[in-house]
């Protein structure tokens, strides 16, 4: 079994526009100013800011607003799975592929995403930063993704959207990958990612057409993408 590990924030769901309706939704709930939606989502970092120093900053602007709900619920909530998204990976689960997403984030929220879009019901598995103690771009967090999967990781293959956590750690670990660009130029000298693609459908059709590397074959990953 050939192994496709992909990412789940800003990769397979919609992180950022579902944060940013549950951000605008916060703000109206407490009568905060709807201009400061660009402050809170530059304060969120695209999920990179600590949840602990989200809140601690959003309590100080606004004189102890509690924002738990919002920080813990706001964006889970609102995730979607496209159907192109869906759909492709419909397909390279019938022709024989292991599917398991990589995330760093805390389980619970994660999780949340995983269920409320369906994923959990489409993937053979997951592996959640928070549970597995390590983040990517470590390569043990790849290394327990091949182990749910029960794939090797040679020949495997990790998607996402950042070039440090998901292509870097994949070259780590020994996988190749595709960096769904989302339009945005790879600016990284010393790495580059296997294949880049602009979203994520068609980065999980190209990484099933490409196959996996034959068994002690050289590391393809910093070739031209």
């Amino acid at each position: 079994m050939s192994l496709l590990m992909i990412d789940l924030d800003n990769t397979l769901v919609d992180r950022d526009t579902a944060f940013r309706s549950a951000a605008a939704a916060f703000l109206a709930e407490h009568g905060l100013p709807e201009g400061d939606l660009d402050w809170v989502m530059a304060l969120d970092g695209s999920g990179l800011t600590p949840r602990p120093d989200v809140a601690r900053a959003l309590s100080e602007r606004y004189g102890g607003v509690d924002s738990r709900d919002f920080l813990d619920r706001g964006a889970a909530d609102r995730v979607t799975l496209t159907v192109p998204v869906r759909e492709a990976l419909i397909e390279v689960l019938a022709d024989g592929w292991a599917c398991v997403i990589v995330t760093n984030g805390r389980t619970v929220q994660q999780e949340a995403k995983i269920r409320n879009t369906g994923l959990d019901r489409l993937v053979h598995g997951w592996v959640i930063s928070e549970a597995a103690g390590h983040r990517k771009p470590e390569p043990e967090i790849f290394r327990a993704a091949a182990a749910v999967a029960g794939a090797p990781l040679d020949g495997s293959w990790m998607i996402g959207d950042s070039a440090t956590a998901d292509v870097r750690g994949a070259l780590g670990a020994g996988a190749r990958s595709v960096w769904v660009s989302g339009g945005r130029p790879w600016t990284e000298a010393d790495y580059r990612p296997t294949l880049i693609t602009p979203d994520t459908a068609s980065a999980i059709r190209r990484a099933a057409d490409y196959g996996p590397r034959p068994p002690g074959s050289p590391d393809s990953s910093t070739g031209p993408a």
